[in-house]
């Protein structure tokens, strides 16, 4: 009786640990800044401070990505005039974003997403974790200073 308890313990924790596919595409829109990528479960590539920052905006599943450069202000700079195209998917009760350039195509599991964090899992297992970008100097900071 023990052992089915704890059985059944564990599948009601597991169930509900798992992101609606649903709920994690409403949080993907935005700004995001590269935390760390684990590229094995013991080898992390930590960032402290990035140069550049990911804007992702998605409407009705199709959308896009773009490298932006922060500005102290503030402001963004484009990186490049490229930008990734998005298509959302939910397959298998898995949130899976499609990319598309015109020179690549690839897709990446999204494992979590919610107001603060993203992280992603893309073709090779290497996992991205993203945190949603906050600029350097708050609209409140830069009015104290002026």
């Amino acid at each position: 009786m023990k052992k089915l308890l704890l059985i059944l313990s564990i599948i009601a924790i597991t169930a509900c640990s798992q992101q609606d596919p649903k709920e994690q595409i409403k949080h993907l829109n935005g700004y995001w800044q590269i935390e760390k990528v684990e590229i094995e479960k013991d080898s992390v590539m930590e960032y402290s401070l990035s140069p550049f920052i990911d804007y992702i905006e998605i409407n009705d599943s199709i959308g896009f990505r773009k490298k932006l450069k922060p500005k102290i202000d503030g402001g963004f700079i484009k990186a490049s005039n490229d930008a990734e195209k998005i298509t959302a998917r939910i397959e298998d009760n898995t949130l899976i974003l499609y990319y598309s350039t015109p020179f690549d195509e690839w897709k990446e599991e999204v494992l979590e997403a919610d107001e603060e964090e993203l992280v992603v899992k893309n073709r090779d297992n290497k996992k991205y974790y993203y945190q949603r970008y906050k600029p350097l100097l708050s609209q409140d900071e830069e009015e104290t200073q002026e």
